[in-house]
Order: structure tokens, then sequence, then C-alpha cells
């Protein structure tokens, strides 16, 4: 089985950067059998908060919980998450804080690292 890391750093609603990456992470999953594994970093990291109500387009919340739901690890940078003030907020369901040790370890074992 392939394994691919995606690594995401824009900001949730800031550009389209994180939400093609999610895109691309569910469509990874609806057509091959792969190990998929989601890092997000900088101002993506807010993007791991739940709550989330956008007015109109798209729901960055209701993908990761696709994609979640689909046994792929999602994980926020603590680094970052702590510089942003959100390590303590409540996180989308099967969001986790990861450490940059775990990436490298990810990173390491990966076949394919994407890089949003």
């Amino acid at each position: 089985m392939q394994s691919i890391v995606i690594i995401a750093n824009g900001a949730a609603y800031g550009s389209e950067s994180l939400f093609n990456s999610l895109r691309l992470a569910i469509a990874l999953k609806e057509q091959e059998a792969i190990g998929l594994k989601l890092f997000l970093m900088s101002d993506a990291v807010t993007a791991g908060l739940k709550g989330q109500k956008p007015a109109e387009g798209y729901n960055i919340q209701q993908m990761l919980e696709i994609l979640t739901a689909q046994q792929v690890p999602v994980k926020l940078c603590k680094t970052c998450a702590d510089g942003r003030g959100i390590s303590a907020l409540p996180l989308a369901d099967g969001v986790e804080i990861g450490t940059l040790v775990e990436l490298a370890q990810w990173t390491l074992a990966a076949d394919k690292v994407l890089t949003f």
C-alpha cells in the first residue's frame, strides 16, 4: 500500500490552498486504498477547530471529519497551535495535536510527501 503525507500551511478560509489540499486528500481516499496522513502547520492549524460556521461555500471542519472518519490521521503542529493560542480549544472530531517529531517520522516512512 502506498503511503502519502500531505502537509498544509494555508489559512482555513484565507486562500484556497488548504481547501485544495483537502479536496485532493478526499479524492485520493476515494480512488485507491492508500495510507494517507495529513499534517496542518502555520495558519492551517485553525482549520482543526470545532464549531466552524462559514457563511457560504465549503466547510473545512466537515472536510476534515470526512477524512478522520476514514481513519486518516489529522494532526495540528503543536508549536503552530501554541503560537496561535488554540491548543486548549476544542478540536474537530478526530483531529489531534501533533509534533514536528511525528511529522519527521511520517515523512521518513512515506512514499510521497505533498505540500500545500
